[in-house]
């Protein structure tokens, strides 16, 4: 397939193009067992978005992921990033703009010191020695790690050391971050936390964010929009109260509803209570369910 043309195309069309930033087909993909891994799976990541890709353990979260990282390349489909074919990128032109973030830190990080690891991909991009001070101590504050740089890697956190990996990818200039899985093998705080950190990254500094999880309850709270991926294809896709409709249509991809949507399904569909909707969150629950009593007084 050829580049996208982004010069032919009507202003508005040009618009459209230059916004979007990942444009994925993935016809299919088997591993080399022939096992069926991925297949047709179709959709765009625009610009400043933060998206999650949504399944359970085995649905081919991680391979997606990958795929559109350009590490698997032997895929029938295409990926496109900024209008080029991944497959026509050599690895440095495709990680000047994104890059991937595994689920276990530790398959990441390498070097003895903070400082030495978040330097490692400015060093190899040939930017002089001031320059790779200045990337390394803005990548370390904007992940809320700063003072940290001589400390060892050895000596941090699970949590502290996912936010290196970040910051390694920041220190390159990463536009786009893959992230596989960012809140796992974190404690509730902790979870919170990174979310909170990746929104400021998403809203305050414009990164576009693509998330694999099968945490349920964060995903209302953060992100703008949602794939949902089963036995390798995308099942439902949208923005969370459109996707989250029913216990039954949650765990056919086996996962399941937000817990407090849950209640509030309950609520509903067994009690009777007359909600207009199924809220996500606590604060949408609240009013929900003063607004569902106050229409029960002045019904009485």
């Amino acid at each position: 397939m050829e580049d996208l043309k982004v010069g032919s195309q009507k202003p508005e069309a040009r618009s459209q193009i230059k916004d979007i930033r990942l444009s994925i087909q993935i016809d299919s993909f088997k591993y080399p067992d022939g096992t069926q891994a991925l297949s047709d799976i179709k959709f765009e990541i625009k610009h400043g978005e933060f998206v999650g890709i949504l399944g359970s353990n085995g649905s081919g979260k991680t391979t997606l992921l990958k795929i559109m990282d350009g590490l698997t390349k032997d895929f029938e489909g295409s990926v496109y990033l900024d209008g080029t074919d991944i497959k026509r990128l050599s690895p440095k032109e495709i990680y000047k703009k994104t890059g991937l973030i595994f689920q276990n830190p530790d398959d990441q990080l390498f070097a003895a010191t903070v400082f030495e690891d978040v330097a490692f991909g400015p060093i190899n991009m040939g930017f002089k020695e001031d320059e790779v001070d200045n990337r390394i101590n803005s990548a370390l504050r904007d992940v809320e790690m700063e003072g940290y740089a001589k400390k060892s890697i050895h000596n941090l956190s699970f949590g502290q050391k996912k936010r290196i990996c970040i910051a390694g990818l920041l220190a390159m200039g990463h536009e786009i971050l893959l992230l596989d899985e960012p809140t796992a093998g974190l404690d509730p705080m902790g979870e919170y936390k990174m979310m909170n950190l990746l929104t400021k990254l998403n809203k305050e500094k414009g990164v576009t964010i693509v998330m694999a999880t099968h945490s349920v309850d964060l995903v209302p709270l953060f992100l703008d929009r949602l794939y949902i991926l089963s036995k390798g294809s995308i099942v439902r896709s949208g923005i969370p109260e459109d996707v989250f409709t029913a216990p039954e249509d949650m765990s056919n991809v086996k996962l399941r509803l937000p817990h407090i949507a849950e209640l509030i399904y309950k609520l509903k569909h067994e009690d009777k209570m007359d909600f207009d909707r199924i809220p996500l969150t606590i604060g949408e629950a609240r009013r929900e369910i003063i607004n569902t009593m106050q229409n029960l007084k002045l019904k009485i």
